[in-house]
């Protein structure tokens, strides 16, 4: 049994790894850069290593300095959270060219789903839909206008290597489709160091679903159901929920078992989550994440799976604690993503936390390092705390998710808290009548909301 393992992260998810570890009884070691000294994940923590200086670059991303931590503590297993080093294959080669456990897939898969063409062409083999668009890179703009023309216009130009709404625009017309594409292949090279962007059909209205999928070393692959995190700015997620309004129970068990069959054909290793496009009735898949995702604990909710308990027993080489027959979908659950970035402007805010309060009651859940007293540095993602609520149905889930956020207190910064009372007040979302260009719409034509 793997005995210590060494957190690769910060923040929320550091916290939500080192208590499933508590749970298993691994001891644990947390890393962190000299902004991050008295971060509760370092104070939960069974010992700590500092790799370096609050930039990413020179400490949560410096690959030679998470390892040296790794050896140096003894550690035997690394766990990269989600962000950071989460799905660089070149990271996962090194733990265990050091004889250390990673605990994700096999380098080889995070490399094949970071690249996005590949990842398409790949379950587009083992029978998935994929979003109609080119056949690869176009890697200038001679061909990217053909091939523009072959799709139709609006179309959407991405980047081959990358995520996170970064290098993606979307080209309205044959006029602005030059500017659009150029935009995109720069913001590309200097995200991911990877210039190369494909084009992709733009689908009006679409919603953003994705199914959470666990595999084993024997072949066990299950589905964990659906999200939908259709509620999102410039391509960020904002609230996420589970099960999505647009499935039928019918297609969410017929749909999500070929989810599980491609990832067992692909021989895949630990949890993932196959993101889709859905409009009119039919998913288009779109890209592959090979690690835990921030919104996973709503899918813990209605399943009643720990789902960073079983990726680490996965990683220990254990079989999947159940088979998709076990698997039982319970109630509704939703989840707010709390940033600490103004709610109007999106500014992000950093700072001093005062007159903490967490907000408690049945089915209430918050996954945050956030205490009183404790600073919010500006170097880091801007998500603080997640806000995660359950009830029998969807209804009552967002009455509880309206106590919850008026209950809630984070003073001393900035936060999306009264953005998500707007968002659990609106006719709209109460309805379930949103798609992935909702909030888009309501800022660009100034509603309240």
């Amino acid at each position: 049994m793997i005995k210590k393992i060494l957190i690769a992260n910060r923040g929320e998810i550091a916290v939500r790894i080192l208590r499933a570890c508590k749970d298993l009884g691994i001891q644990t070691v947390a890393i962190h850069s000299t902004a991050d000294a008295d971060a509760m994940h370092v104070r939960l923590a069974d010992e700590s290593v500092c790799v370096g200086p609050p930039p990413p670059r020179e400490s949560y991303l410096n690959i030679p300095s998470v390892i040296s931590a790794a050896c140096v503590s003894g550690a035997d297993a690394i766990h990269p959270g989600f962000g950071f080093l989460s799905e660089n294959s070149t990271f996962a080669h090194m733990v265990e060219e050091h004889q250390l456990i990673f605990i994700g897939p096999k380098a080889d898969h995070i490399a094949m789903m970071g690249d996005k063409i590949t990842a398409k062409k790949t379950f587009s083999k083992f029978g998935l839909p994929t979003v109609p668009g080119s056949d690869g890179a176009v890697s200038n703009i001679t061909k990217a206008l053909k091939v523009a023309d072959e799709i139709g216009y609006p179309l959407m130009i991405k980047a081959a290597g990358g995520g996170g709404g970064r290098g993606m625009k979307v080209a309205k017309s044959k006029t602005d489709f030059a500017e659009a594409y150029e935009t995109a292949r720069r913001e590309a090279g200097i995200s991911f160091g990877n210039d190369q962007v494909y084009l992709e059909k733009y689908f009006t209205n679409p919603r953003h679903i994705e199914f959470q999928i666990m595999a084993d070393k024997f072949g066990n692959a299950v589905h964990l159901g659906e999200r939908d995190c259709s509620l999102q700015r410039r391509n960020q997620k904002v609230w996420e929920e589970t099960l999505s309004s647009a499935l039928s129970p019918d297609f969410r068990d017929e749909f999500g078992r070929k989810v599980a069959e491609s990832v067992g054909q692909l021989g895949y290793l630990g949890v993932g989550t196959l993101e889709f496009l859905y409009e009119e009735g039919r998913l288009y898949f779109i890209e592959m994440n090979t690690r835990i995702q921030v919104e996973h604990p709503i899918t813990e909710m209605i399943t009643g799976v720990d789902i960073v308990r079983e990726q680490i027993l996965i990683a220990n080489g254990d079989r999947l604690s159940l088979s998709q027959e076990d698997v039982k979908f319970q109630g509704h659950a939703i989840e707010c993503r709390i940033n600490a970035e103004n709610s109007e402007t999106f500014i992000p805010s950093a700072g001093t936390v005062v007159n903490y309060h967490c907000p408690g009651g049945p089915g209430v859940r918050i996954d945050s390092a956030l205490y009183d007293g404790c600073k919010v540095p500006p170097y880091y993602d801007s998500l603080i705390a997640k806000l995660i609520v359950y009830a029998n149905d969807r209804d009552q889930c967002l009455a509880r998710i309206r106590r919850a956020l008026r209950e809630y207190v984070i003073d001393g910064i900035d936060t999306l808290i009264p953005l998500h009372l707007k968002l659990v007040c609106h006719p709209d979302v109460i309805a379930g009548h949103f798609d992935i260009h909702f909030l888009e719409r309501e800022f660009e034509t100034g509603t309240d909301l």
